[in-house]
């Protein structure tokens, strides 16, 4: 890696690589892949001439105040040691490059009538205050709302550094237990959502063609709204080969719901691709976190307990007023380790 970190220090100094988009954005983010492993390893090689240094003191060294000096300058480098051997292996997993890409996230509201609408939106102000909290954009692509404030289905973009990287693993059923506002006898009902996080794609990742695009146009239906049920501004797309359905009708202008019908279109037809991709290498890359089937229960959010519990990695915590804020970095980050560390088992390093 040392050796490809100097060829490729070398190639972002040609003025021609710039030429290439492609190639510029692989070649960058090769080069700050490296960069971050070089750095570590520079320090793991000082760590370790700092080990060296240190127990050929306490061997030659007459000076009493010295040899103290260089017990405990050892202590701390043995301590470092392995922890920096952990980071590097960690660093040494080759990154995926849909962990830089922006995102569509889809929620939907499944068994438990309004009170799935309602967590439906609850989730949706989860996600979009996490994205605020990280200096991330997003913007409301559709959305159906229900007459009691939820939403039966919203979808949104969210823009912005490492955005699927971090949230990747928040696809699939997402399960609440609490009390509804509607009930007199404070009775715990169960509800579920489903949640699906899409890698938004670029045009030149995903060919569609005229041909394969069936366009209907028709009056938006739902609650309130100047527009609804007065101009032919909902859109719909159907993609033939594959038989996807993508329904727009959030903006009042039908040019502007064509272009967002297609951008989640886009990411529809990417994420296909990408899961038949994930099934053909499965047996060499398997991801213990979960499979991202929609199906899959990966979460449950007790609010009478004030728990929440991830099952796939066995986590829970008891601060789900504050994680319902936006506050769901812990979360987040031990999805990612555990992630990590399963592929770091099924790897060769």
């Amino acid at each position: 890696m040392a050796l490809r970190y100097a060829e490729v220090n070398e190639l972002i100094q040609d003025p021609e690589l710039i030429k290439d988009q492609k190639k510029y954005k692989d070649i960058m983010r090769e080069h700050s892949h490296l960069t971050s492993i070089m750095e570590a390893f520079e320090e793991y090689k000082n760590v370790l001439n700092g080990i060296e240094e240190a127990k050929q003191i306490i061997t030659e060294e007459d000076d009493h105040d010295m040899k103290e000096m260089a017990r405990e300058e050892l202590k701390e480098l043995e301590e470092r040691q392995p922890q920096l051997e952990d980071s590097i292996r960690m660093m040494l997993i080759p990154p995926d490059p849909l962990e830089e890409k922006n995102i569509i996230i889809e929620i939907r509201g499944g068994t438990g009538g309004d009170e799935s609408s309602l967590f439906a939106a609850d989730l949706f102000k989860m996600y979009t205050r996490y994205a605020d909290i990280k200096g991330w954009k997003y913007e409301v692509l559709d959305a159906n709302e229900t007459e009691v404030g939820g939403y039966k289905e919203i979808s949104f973009s969210i823009s912005g550094k490492y955005v699927y990287g971090s949230l990747r693993y928040e696809s699939g059923v997402h399960r609440v237990q609490r009390v509804p506002e509607t009930e007199s006898q404070g009775r715990v009902h169960t509800s579920a959502v489903t949640v699906a996080v899409l890698p938004e794609a670029e045009e030149s990742e995903v060919e569609i063609r005229p041909e394969d695009l069936r366009i209907d146009v028709m009056r938006a239906t739902g609650p309130g709204g100047q527009s609804v049920n007065t101009t032919d501004s909902a859109v719909r797309l159907t993609h033939i080969p594959t038989g996807l359905v993508v329904i727009q009708q959030d903006e009042k202008s039908q040019i502007k719901n064509k272009a967002k019908a297609m951008r989640v279109l886009r990411a529809r037809l990417f994420e296909l691709e990408e899961s038949k991709r994930n099934a053909e290498r499965a047996a060499a890359r398997k991801c213990m976190v979960g499979s991202g089937d929609r199906s899959e229960r990966i979460r449950t959010y007790n609010f009478p307990q004030n728990r929440l519990t991830d099952h796939r990695i066995n986590l829970t915590l008891y601060k789900l007023d504050i994680i319902m804020q936006g506050y769901i970095d812990e979360i987040i980050d031990a999805l990612c380790i555990y992630a990590k560390e399963e592929q770091l088992k099924n790897s060769t390093i």
